[in-house]
């Protein structure tokens, strides 16, 4: 399917840059890691993150505070609404031939941003595999800490969380949920009003998109394909008939769709739904743990799977401090700093560290937390299904506000 491109590519297509990247005589020496810690002290890394959760900005002030008192580092977190906003300065930088003094240096990143730096060569590296941390996550034998929706990631980001779309309910109110994308629509038509997902193109609005085209594509291949190469139409057409039997009955009949995961939390919360999901696995039991949902609250992964991946830092090719960043990289991998994101109090993510790699001692760290029964099983987690080619998620936000939003 031919689509018009969005306003990122858009500016990437106009950008006519050479696809490689310098290097500069200030970079960091990639041989020698204690050089490149040496060169971090004295650095501010100006970290583009996502600021609109509690807990993250909590989390990101404790990490300031430990490469701060470890490295000498002065880490900046930049609050962003949106990973585009950090890409868009990124492409103007480039076309305004800032090759040097770029106002990033790290950046929480993943999916279709990620192919798009990428593609252009507006990301530094690769560096990654050098962290003395990386070892911890086994990427032989955890290849997604290699992968991004598809996309190989060649040592130009960084793991630093896992996500899996998780769905949650209070079990006072729902006794048997549904399991399945098909279940939805029927326990929808049955209780209208008691479920709703966020408007596309919200990031986890999008993945509801994606979640529902995975299990109801007659033929699945394409999805793991660049959009362009595919019957976009022929598709997607189980998607929409999908949606347009159950939005009617959506709360407030799809007249009006949450803005994401907080707001969908909080509709939880005031018992204006009874079924919701987000990409954290252990949403639930933050919210419990926050006071926000009642403790009756449930987690549960779709019986055919759920779409899972991983998210990164990247540092672009244009960093001022990037000795700093890697450093803070390599510190977001410690045991230490990945039991913290996990604690309830902070991230309350799920680890991309392989435990078996870790000592007994760091082990415990991870063996002290208690997410409570709200939190998804292992055995829950374990079914995962693959994100779909980059492409898709543009193209299924783009026809979807084309058909829904003036509705």
């Amino acid at each position: 399917m031919k689509r018009t491109p969005n306003i990122l590519w858009l500016l990437i297509a106009v950008m006519n840059i050479c696809l490689h990247v310098s290097v500069y005589a200030d970079d960091p020496d990639l041989s020698n890691w204690q050089a490149i810690e040496d060169q971090a002290q004295g650095q501010t890394v100006y970290f583009n993150a996502f600021g609109g959760e509690t807990r993250i900005n909590r989390y990101l002030t404790w990490v300031a505070s430990e490469v701060k008192s470890r490295y000498r580092i002065d880490l900046q977190h930049v609050k962003i609404a949106d990973t585009a906003q950090a890409v868009s300065r990124v492409i103007a930088e480039k076309q305004a031939g800032n090759d040097y003094n770029g106002a990033v240096d790290l950046l929480w990143i993943n999916g279709e941003n990620f192919s798009a730096l990428k593609d252009n060569g507006l990301l530094y590296g690769p560096w990654v595999e050098l962290q003395p941390n990386f070892a911890l996550v086994d990427a032989d034998k955890n290849p997604e800490m290699r992968e991004d929706f598809t996309i190989t990631t060649d040592g130009l980001e960084s793991p630093w969380t896992r996500s899996q779309l998780v769905f949650y309910y209070d079990s006072e109110l729902l006794k048997t949920p549904p399991n399945s994308i098909r279940e939805i629509l029927a326990w929808a038509d049955e209780n209208p009003s008691e479920f709703s997902y966020p408007r596309p193109p919200a990031f986890l609005g999008s993945t509801f998109l994606k979640q529902a085209l995975l299990e109801l594509a007659i033929v699945k291949t394409p999805l793991y394909l660049p959009v362009d190469d595919s019957d976009f139409q022929s598709v997607t057409a189980p998607l929409w008939k999908y949606l347009d039997a159950l939005h009617p009955k959506l709360l407030r009949a799809g007249r009006y769709f949450p803005s994401g995961a907080a707001e969908l939390r909080r509709s939880m919360a005031d018992s204006e739904i009874s079924l919701a999901f987000s990409f954290n696995p252990n949403e639930a039991a933050l919210g419990i743990a926050n006071g926000e949902l009642p403790a009756s609250t449930r987690s549960y992964v779709l019986q055919e799977g759920t779409i899972s991946n991983v998210s990164f830092v990247a540092i672009p090719f244009n960093a001022q401090h990037k000795a700093a960043a890697m450093v803070v990289s390599n510190f977001l991998l410690s045991a230490q700093a990945q039991a913290r994101g996990s604690d309830p109090e902070y991230l309350g993510s799920t680890t991309v560290l392989s435990l078996e790699r870790l000592s007994i001692q760091d082990q415990k760290f991870f063996q002290q937390l208690d997410l409570g029964p709200a939190a998804p099983t292992n055995d829950d987690l374990s079914r995962k299904l693959q994100e779909p080619h980059p492409s898709w998620m543009g193209a299924l936000e783009e026809a979807w506000i084309q058909r829904y939003s003036a509705r």
